[in-house]
């Protein structure tokens, strides 16, 4: 071991629960960070987060500021309690956190929050929860286990050397992530361009053709969702047969965005199961309005909560994918959606039957060419950064427990940029 001092976690900061509102505090200008935004993250994504009128705030106490740790503290799932994120940056507007999470904020200056915010997001808070539930897992987090929790507490250099190691490999995750962004926007540009604006290749020697629906360059036709993509229900149920499959449960699925935020192991999927493979289109259809449109970057399985669609050409896989992405079908989906406390988009009959134009063969083969590169990058980015992410959570235990020297360790990142 490292023979670093161990501490109550309770002796290096407060705790405070965070706020309870209602749908009558909905409105704009005070951001909240809720269950659905921690995911697989380190940081708080300031740019997701949903928002509430200011008038729920009732103290300036409950806001956050840089270096505070967020726990998810109650959730239906209980893998997600225990989850943190770090409030790196000052916060662009007023924001707050939702109830279902605690907020730490150290008072006492040895810790340093960075090193504190990796500690906390491996295994740490997990085994401390076990221990408390007497060997298993606990449904509820709360300000005195938190406080209990026994930490080491390194020299403050040593601390911050940890964390400036772990941050590379985050600073790294970062740079993707903005790739992905690039390259998403580049595949919605392309699409509007051409199918939305019409200004495809050749388009200025293409007429229009009047169709019920509106004009269409010559060679489209009029058709619907339901002709580019197939609706799948494989249904499965938990068991060794799902080895080498991930788990894809809804709110693995990023909102609006073609990549998945995260992957669950097989042993995850429990119930309400179905199969997709490579290529299939994840479409979150429990609250539509979410926008959850994905391509499967690998086989799984998923949840009833989601459709599986399947493109029926590979010709028109890309532009299949784009139309389902399009901020237009995710409104009709949820405007058709029934149900009103836990809204679900209906396939059969609705949201197959929406109009959608279909291009010729030969413009879709162009379009499926220029874009089906764009998603192999975009996935093999994600892939990329599901390694980074697992190296750096392997590495911490090693410095924590003193197997791996921290001059080691920076040599070693040194080396490998």
């Amino acid at each position: 071991m490292s023979g670093w001092p161990i501490v109550e976690l309770g002796g290096l900061a407060v705790f405070r629960n965070g706020l309870n509102y209602s749908s009558a505090d909905a409105g704009v200008g005070l951001a909240v960070v809720g269950v659905s935004d921690f995911k697989d993250n380190s940081f708080v994504d300031f740019a997701s987060l949903d928002e509430l009128a200011p008038s729920a705030l009732a103290t300036e106490d409950a806001l956050v500021r840089r270096d505070d740790i967020l726990f998810v503290r109650s959730n239906g799932n209980r893998e997600l309690i225990g989850r943190s994120l770090l409030v790196s940056h000052d916060p662009p507007k007023p924001t707050s956190h939702s109830g279902f999470t605690i907020r730490l904020r150290f008072h006492d200056h040895r810790a340093d929050p960075r090193f504190f915010a990796y500690l906390l997001r491996g295994g740490t808070v997990r085994r401390h929860l076990s221990s408390q539930g007497g060997g298993t897992s606990i449904n509820n987090l709360n300000q005195g286990i938190l406080s209990r929790m026994e930490v080491p507490l390194p020299p403050l250099e040593t601390q911050r050397r940890i964390a400036s190691i772990l941050g590379a490999y985050d600073d790294l995750i970062e740079v993707n992530r903005r790739r992905v962004a690039v390259l998403e926007e580049m595949a919605r540009g392309l699409f509007e361009e051409w199918f939305v604006r019409f200004r495809f290749p050749g388009h200025e020697t293409a007429p229009l053709v009047d169709t019920t629906d509106g004009s269409l360059p010559a060679g489209w036709r009029n058709g619907t969702l339901g002709d580019l993509v197939d609706f799948r229900r494989d249904g499965t149920q938990p068991g060794e047969h799902l080895q080498g499959r991930a788990y894809v449960p809804i709110e693995c699925i990023g909102r609006r965005t073609l990549v998945l935020d995260e992957v669950r192991p097989w042993q995850d999927a429990q119930s309400s199961l179905q199969l997709f493979e490579k290529g299939d289109i994840l479409f979150g259809a429990m609250r539509a309005y979410f926008h959850k449109v994905a391509p499967a970057p690998l086989a799984g399985v998923t949840r009833s909560t989601c459709f599986v669609l399947r493109p029926r050409e590979p010709q028109f896989a890309a532009y299949a994918l784009m139309q389902l992405f399009q901020d237009d079908t995710v409104a009709y989906a949820a405007a058709h959606s029934k149900g009103s406390t836990i809204p679900y988009a209906q396939w059969g009959g609705v949201l197959e039957r929406m109009s959608c134009a279909v291009p010729d063969l030969g413009l879709a083969e162009k379009f499926q060419a220029a874009v089906q590169p764009m998603i192999d990058l975009l996935e093999a980015i994600w892939a990329c950064n599901h390694r980074l992410a697992a190296s750096r959570d392997l590495l911490l235990p090693r410095l924590i427990s003193g197997q791996l020297s921290v001059e080691v360790a920076e040599c070693e990142l040194q080396e490998a940029a």
